[in-house]
């Protein structure tokens, strides 16, 4: 007896690629609303991105802040050139190495990406607010553990090229 609604072409057990791609739209949805809100706030994903860190973790230099925002060395220079323009962010050498350059929010960055960040976790509480404190927490571990995984086969294969 089939059920009414039910695929006879799906399988019990969805495949890897299905979950990959269910993940990959969740995660376009997602990013589209929460963009919606930054849009309105004038600042970029990538803007708000850095000043988040910064106003997260303290003045950092730049190639540090690069990888946490997952912006490559051209992308970060052009990004923190651009904040340093709109005084959200000043930059200066380091007192231990003239080479590194140390970004730290201004007065202004912060009266700016206090207010955007609030308003963006209210929208990501938003998008989350079905799901279960243990589902969330479950979720993030499986994650981790895919993305953990992903990175160890990565270097793998870069290993194995040269």
């Amino acid at each position: 007896m089939a059920l009414i609604g039910a695929n006879p072409m799906k399988k019990d057990f969805p495949k890897p690629v299905h979950v990959w791609l269910v993940m990959m739209k969740a995660m376009h949805a997602v990013t589209r609303y929460g963009l919606k809100n930054l849009e309105e706030s004038g600042l970029g994903l990538s803007d708000f991105a850095v000043l988040e860190v910064l106003l997260h973790k303290g003045p950092l230099p730049v190639n540090v802040i690069g990888p946490k925002v997952n912006l490559t060395p051209g992308s970060i220079s052009v990004a923190v050139e651009r904040l340093v323009a709109k005084g959200l962010v000043s930059r200066a050498e380091s007192s231990q190495d003239r080479r590194i350059r140390i970004v730290t929010l201004t007065r202004r960055g912060k009266s700016i990406i206090r207010p955007v960040f609030r308003e963006h976790v209210a929208t990501i509480e938003k998008v989350f607010a079905g799901v279960s404190s243990s589902e969330m927490r479950q979720l993030e571990q499986q994650l981790k553990r895919i993305g953990r995984q992903a990175e160890s086969l990565l270097d793998q294969s870069i290993a194995k090229r040269r």
